[in-house]
């Protein structure tokens, strides 16, 4: 089998690895995106431990567990604190020394933390588990399969 041909055919396998990956992608800006409903206000702060501030349209102020979220505010932790926010099916926890802002993109509600790691849970409670690393990971190793089973070692590259 000639190189371009067996490139291609390896570009192929390589590529049917990566198809799945688009129906799990979200928003890449956000940390978690969920549906827009119309209702105000779209999220309330679950927990705040230390130093946990939130910006509204007056301004900062002290986060308290229970306070509405709306478009635009802004949740900023300090060193030693920790929040968790619910806005539509999203659960988040914002760690110490991270900010969590929310954004509307298109119809959908955009929950972003900046700064430490953060955690997310879209509330899915049926169990399905994402298999996009597996097909993945999957897809190369067959291609390099492909490659190795179809290698011409009669013919070096300096022939």
């Amino acid at each position: 089998m000639n190189l371009v041909l067996k490139s291609a055919l390896a570009g192929v396998l390589v590529l049917a690895g990566f198809t799945p990956v688009s129906s799990f992608a979200q928003d890449g800006s956000c940390t978690c995106a969920t549906a827009y409903t119309g209702v105000n206000p779209i999220g309330s702060i679950g927990n705040v431990n230390g130093s946990v501030m939130v910006s509204q349209v007056a301004g900062y102020g002290p986060a308290q567990a229970g306070g509405d979220l709306d478009f635009g505010s802004r949740v900023v932790v300090g060193a030693r604190g920790s929040a968790s926010v619910n806005v539509g099916g999203c659960n988040l926890s914002v760690p110490a020394n991270s900010t969590l802002d929310i954004s509307r993109v298109e119809n959908k509600i955009c929950l972003n933390v900046l700064g430490s790691e953060h955690t997310a849970q879209t509330g899915n409670s049926t169990g399905v588990s994402n298999n996009t690393p597996l097909f993945i990971f999957g897809g190369m190793a067959l291609g390099a399969g492909v490659l190795a089973a179809t290698a011409d070692k009669d013919h070096g590259v300096s022939d």
